[in-house]
């Protein structure tokens, strides 16, 4: 796919308000439609396997919102929050270090990650020349990119030294709102997070408290109790049956079809935000 100069006209809004705009944006592939809101994912490259889940649930919850998942193609929580907005069928932009031709894309472990993205229908967008290779002190420049260009930014996890700090404080400077997901006490993980709620940051637990920081309000069909549209077969049968809250076995017991299929449908209906399990029942919500 050509690379091409980003018209300014065509820039996000978001992006023309921040200082020290950059003088030059290359893009790959196409921007999302007019009207959608951008989410910066951003944290650790060595990524927890809490954080991981957290991500994927999360982005997974956004399914069929007008929302593209912003962030930088790095590894750890980069790359988890590029694999769960395709998964999850939302429009992904990605912001490397690096220039966008095949043989500069970094990290090289994430080359295929950039080619489905753009075969997603996502973009590639850099300051930087197409052929530039990508140097460590230029990657803070890249961050203000990531966040100008969102509405909101989410912290999935940061240690003390992690450069997602820098990214998170660019959302204060840029007035953009700042979620964090909570963790342990005492992991090195949460030190961004929690260090970020003190000072005010919105506490994510859920999709909701992202969709509530986004400013788009939650599907009416779901809100009146209707099994969402584009559910599969046995998902609509869980739905269903889920009227009430019931136990796992209350579930199996009351659906046709096999053990597996049902446990799968629930955990992507759990995936998607639209049930939950509270107290050994599961609900929806």
């Amino acid at each position: 796919m050509e690379i091409r100069e980003f018209a300014r006209e065509k820039w996000p809004r978001q992006l023309l308000e921040i200082p020290q705009l950059p003088e030059k944006l290359w893009i790959r592939g196409a921007m999302p439609a007019s009207g959608t809101k951008y989410l910066a994912v951003v944290g650790s490259r060595a990524m927890s396997r809490y954080g991981q889940e957290a991500c994927e649930s999360l982005i997974a919850g956004l399914a069929g919102y007008p929302i593209s998942i912003v962030s930088g193609l790095a590894l750890g929580a980069d790359a988890c929050a590029h694999k769960a907005a395709l998964t999850a069928g939302l429009h992904t932009v990605s912001i490397p270090g690096s220039g966008l031709d095949d043989s500069v894309i970094s990290p090289r472990t994430n080359f295929a990650l950039a080619k489905d993205i753009l075969a997603a229908g996502g973009a590639l967008v850099s300051e930087q020349e197409p052929m530039h290779k990508p140097w460590l002190a230029e990657f803070p420049s890249r961050n203000r990119l990531m966040v100008g260009m969102s509405d909101a930014v989410l912290v999935v996890e940061a240690g003390p030294k992690s450069g997602t700090l820098i990214t998170a404080r660019l959302a204060a400077d840029y007035n953009r709102d700042l979620l964090c997901i909570p963790h342990r006490i005492g992991d090195a993980h949460a030190f961004g997070p929690h260090l970020f709620l003190r000072l005010g940051a919105a506490l994510v637990t859920e999709p909701l408290h992202i969709l509530e920081a986004l400013g788009i309000p939650p599907r009416e069909a779901a809100e009146r109790g209707a099994a969402p549209s584009d559910l599969e077969d046995t998902e609509r049968m869980v739905w269903g049956i889920l009227e009430e809250p019931k136990t796992r076995d209350e579930i199996l017991r009351g659906a046709k079809g096999a053990a597996s299929e049902l446990l799968t449908a629930l955990v992507a209906l759990e995936l998607r935000g639209l049930v939950k399990e509270e107290f050994g029942a599961w609900h929806r919500l």
